[in-house]
């Protein structure tokens, strides 16, 4: 089986052309070959497959093995993969994902090969009940939650397709992220897990951010976080509607429109090696 290694600003995935591949177990198979020491080593497994109304549909896969919705970084990869490896020949594509089809941009280098990508989002999911959470309020914006007797944080919470916790604070750097992010993740008031955004505020146009991922842990980047983060520092009128993103592995904009009430994502995305697998 072939498959590609890619990332987008760090946020590694193994990437598989289901158009040609089969993965009957992708859940065994994400939990095995994402393993960094005994595996190829990502944070999980994007199958590239057809899509009946769109041009191509993703399914990613955690670490874990659990499935997620929607992951922007991957997206971008994608729109990489299919360009490059003449898939396609169009500039513009739609990609179907369990959050609904999302519309990329794909932007070329002087080679004629995908340099970045921007992905139109949608619109940010701000109800309660949908994001989901069982937070009593019809929207969470810089809610106290008490998640242990020494762990209190305000909260905001926004969906991109999948759920965010989002919690502005200082001296991001020194948070022992591995410790903090299993407790907010796994909190009853996410019935489907959480994803966790940490965020400094550096300007009115850049925030820094540390991200725990539902099923991954710390990454080095989360395009959806990256998004809800923006949407969240707008709400708290901490951040312009377009700002740039500080991530561990790179930076990426981020723009929540006036217009459409769409956000958009915009970043590079880069092709780390290929190969096979016998199994």
């Amino acid at each position: 089986m072939k498959f590609t290694k890619m990332h987008g600003i760090g946020n590694d995935y193994i990437y598989v052309n289901g158009f040609v591949e089969q993965i009957e177990d992708p859940v065994s198979f994400a939990i095995k070959y994402s393993d960094r020491h005994k595996g190829i080593g990502s944070d999980g497994l994007v199958l590239i497959l057809p899509s009946t109304h769109s041009d191509f549909r993703m399914r990613m896969f955690n670490a874990d093995g659990s499935e997620s919705e929607m992951c922007g970084n991957a997206s971008r990869c994608i729109g990489k993969f299919v360009y490059d490896k003449s898939l396609t020949d169009k500039t513009e594509i739609t990609l179907e994902t369990l959050a609904g089809v999302k519309k990329l941009k794909l932007f070329l280098d002087s080679d004629n090969r995908v340099d970045s990508v921007t992905v139109d989002m949608g619109e940010p999911i701000l109800q309660s009940s949908l994001i989901p959470t069982t937070i009593d309020k019809p929207q969470v914006t810089n809610e106290s939650i008490c998640f242990t007797s020494s762990l209190q944080y305000n909260i905001t919470c926004v969906s991109m397709g999948n759920p965010h916790a989002v919690i502005f604070t200082n001296n991001i750097d020194k948070l022992d992220l591995p410790k903090i992010g299993p407790v907010i993740e796994n909190a009853p008031i996410f019935p489907r897990r959480t994803n966790t955004e940490f965020i400094e505020v550096l300007s009115s146009d850049k925030i820094k951010m540390r991200v725990w991922e539902r099923g991954s842990g710390e990454t080095m980047a989360c395009g959806t976080g990256a998004c809800a983060s923006v949407v969240a520092g707008v709400l708290n009128g901490l951040t312009a509607r377009k700002t740039t993103v500080e991530l561990l592995g790179g930076e990426l904009t981020i723009e929540w429109k006036e217009s459409d009430n769409h956000v958009y994502l915009t970043g590079g995305a880069t092709t780390v090696f290929e190969g096979e697998i016998e199994d």
